[in-house]
């Protein structure tokens, strides 16, 4: 029988991304996370110059560049994440860039107040790191405009006997660095809130970009 994940607290899980913030970047490699899939799923957001745009779990920043080019110097980028340890790497990015329009919001996504609705919404690398995700995930489609575009970006096991090879190491892993939950059905969640999703599959299929578009009625 495998060894079911079982989830940390909201408050272990901010712990540990304080002790990770300083040196986050390392786990891109670990993980072998793909070249450009973050600008990659930005640009299916599908953002224009003006709009705004809201990630939920920003951690370092890693997506913000992308998020500021996409929207130009009039759009508004919020950044919200849980750890004040990865905001404050992320506000020295933006006082290193001088960027302006990048509003960091510190606190449990559930609680997230926008001053109005936004065009684009993004979950990367951080869903299946989230205790009420499916709760969050409705609060951020609520935050949406009509026709909004709300995109995850994320990792899954590979599919089959590769998979339940690799799993045992990936969970000691996880256990160890991220807590992303290795069972979660990301793309499962997104489709049962949206209905119809696009799907981007890279790197054999073990990352993705999943996308939901709001209805405009």
């Amino acid at each position: 029988m495998r060894k079911a994940w079982t989830d940390y607290d909201t408050q272990f899980v901010r712990r540990r991304y304080n002790k990770l913030a300083p040196f986050y970047t390392v786990f891109e490699f670990v993980f072998l996370l793909p070249p450009g899939i973050r600008a990659r799923a930005v640009r299916t957001m599908d953002l224009n110059s003006g709009d705004s745009v809201l990630e939920v779990g920003c951690g370092s920043g890693r997506n913000l560049k992308h998020l500021v080019n996409a929207v130009g110097p009039t759009g508004t980028v919020y950044g919200a994440d849980i750890s004040e340890g990865m905001l404050a790497q992320a506000k020295a990015l933006c006082e290193r860039n001088s960027w302006r329009n990048v509003n960091l919001l510190h606190g449990d996504a559930l609680a997230l107040t926008l001053p109005g609705k936004v065009d684009g919404a993004l979950f990367s690398l951080s869903y299946a790191t989230m205790i009420q995700r499916r709760a969050i995930l409705r609060h951020a489609w609520d935050q949406l405009k009509p026709g909004g575009r709300l995109v995850i970006m994320d990792a899954r096991l590979p599919k089959g006997a590769i998979g339940d090879l690799y799993r045992p190491l990936a969970m000691w892993t996880l256990d160890r660095t991220v807590l992303g939950n290795p069972d979660v059905d990301i793309l499962g969640d997104l489709r049962q809130l949206a209905g119809r999703i696009d799907v981007q599959e890279l790197f054999l299929g073990t990352y993705f970009i999943g996308l939901a578009t709001k209805p405009r009625r």
